[in-house]
């Protein structure tokens, strides 16, 4: 039986392909448009049976439609600066919904990517409860193609028959083809490197310090992880929409002495002035509340166990971007 992973070449997918094989599993249809960028080394070392283009898949999925196992639908932009609405709508909306109908219809488990940015600025919490859905607010058109998403399958009553996972800030290896929307981890390992010097925004909130703003960093290992429990035969009963996130909040300050430690360099940081234009849709504070994973898949905690930021900055480092290396 094949498992079909679209955004196969990007960082979560092809982190999922790397899980996968060190599990023993090869069969694996991957989808994903190459074209010019050099994502397609983050395949590179990995097994499967092909790779196909989006626009190939449901034709592919028809012809085959007693040999899928599982979809992992990865793919979508997600560049929270897109701002043409009608191509966010085709392909990150429309699209995923054409794969759930299919996978609905056809009884095959379906585990697709929403997003922590559905929560907007954070008024209403960042809390993975599907009747609060209608009062989320998402703040780009990329979180609101997400949101509609995850709107679709509950008011089609379906989400007790897919998996809708809202990542928080993943960062780690493969992500080198991100360019602009990679981690901040990547970009501030260059500018440490290359200038000796770490900016970080200064507050715009009395309640924060400067550099005191706090996120929910996440290594992409154990965001796949987390992903790839819920193939286990013994979670197949566990739908619906979830976060994937540490569940604890790390500042910028911490996040940037830890590069410099992992880089042997003495911290140096300064703080600049935060653009107008973001401070008015800047989030001081995400935090995944993880206690509805945690409880899914509490009989095997190995799932849920993350590194924590300081080790999985280290590890990410000095393993990876100091080498150019790929997981």
């Amino acid at each position: 039986m094949t498992i079909v992973i679209t955004g196969a070449a990007g960082m979560i997918g092809s982190g999922i392909i790397r899980h996968l094989n060190d599990q023993g599993i090869f069969n694996l249809l991957l989808v994903d448009d190459l074209e010019n960028s050099d994502k397609w080394k983050n395949l590179v070392g990995k097994q499967f049976i092909d790779i196909i283009s989006k626009n190939q898949l449901l034709n592919w999925l028809n012809e085959n439609k007693n040999g899928v196992r599982a979809i992992f639908h990865m793919g979508a932009c997600s560049d929270t600066v897109e701002t043409d609405a009608d191509f966010l709508l085709e392909n990150n909306y429309r699209y995923t919904i054409r794969l759930a109908e299919w996978a609905l219809h056809e009884n095959v488990r379906f585990i697709y990517a929403s997003s922590a940015a559905t929560y907007g600025n954070g008024e209403v919490g960042f809390d993975d409860d599907e009747s609060t859905l209608e009062t989320l607010k998402p703040l780009n058109m990329y979180a609101f193609s997400k949101h509609l998403v995850d709107l679709w399958m509950k008011r089609r009553g379906v989400l007790n028959k897919v998996v809708g996972l809202k990542y928080f800030n993943v960062f780690g290896p493969n992500e080198y083809h991100k360019k602009h929307m990679a981690s901040m981890v990547l970009k501030m390992t260059h500018k440490a490197q290359n200038e000796g010097v770490i900016h970080l925004y200064k507050s715009n909130h009395q309640k924060y310090l400067h550099g005191g703003q706090m996120r929910d960093f996440i290594y992409v290992k154990d965001a796949v992880k987390m992903t790839c429990a819920l193939l286990d035969p013994e979670f197949q009963h566990v739908c619906g929409i979830y976060n994937i996130g540490q569940g604890r909040p790390t500042t910028w300050n911490i996040l940037a002495e830890s590069l410099f430690k992992a880089l042997q360099k003495r911290a140096n940081i300064e703080y600049i002035d935060m653009p107008h234009q973001l401070a008015r849709q800047y989030q001081n504070y995400t935090c995944a509340t993880m206690s509805k994973l945690h409880t899914a898949l509490s009989s095997n905690p190995a799932y849920i166990s993350t590194l924590p930021v300081e080790h999985a900055v280290e590890e990410y480092v000095q393993q990876y971007l100091t080498k150019g290396a790929r997981w």
